[in-house]
């Protein structure tokens, strides 16, 4: 069992993440999700996120010790940029290796749907417009009913 949590204002590295995330022979399934900053119909040029760090890393520990809980799996890993992020850049990844895909699959949702809701990430985005904090999405909240 090995997890690995960064919060950075570093580019995410895909390959180098599923490398890690598929080292270990017992394991038959790596499942990953990268989230990535949209434009949409008010042309987001940017997020710029802020986080808590002390708080952040110990909320992101938990949620993979909730996921632990729940699934076997073998390594977890949550990235999360903060800062200026462009968009169509990658904000977010999220992993887990398993000897099942089923495991895999589950914790890798689970997470992404504790993450969106509880982890303390604040936004603001730029747009043409100029810039506002985002709002926690309804259907975010949504999500957690399914796990809880």
């Amino acid at each position: 069992m090995m997890d690995l949590i960064k919060v950075s204002e570093q580019p995410i590295d895909i390959n180098k993440l599923n490398d890690w995330l598929s080292q270990l022979p017992q394991d038959g399934a790596v499942v990953s999700f990268m989230g990535k900053v949209r434009s949409n119909e008010k042309q987001t040029i940017s997020l710029f996120l802020e986080h808590y760090a002390r708080m952040t890393e110990k909320v992101l520990a938990n949620i993979i010790a909730q996921a632990r809980e729940r699934w076997q799996l073998s390594r977890v890993a949550v990235i999360h940029r903060v800062g200026e992020i462009s968009a169509n850049e990658k904000i977010v990844f999220v992993g887990a290796s398993s000897a099942h895909r089923s495991d895999a699959f589950a914790a890798v949702e689970f997470i992404m749907d504790v993450l969106k809701n509880e982890a303390p990430f604040w936004k603001k985005e730029r747009t043409p417009q100029g810039e506002t904090w985002v709002e926690a999405k309804k259907t975010d909240k949504e999500a957690l009913r399914k796990w809880y």
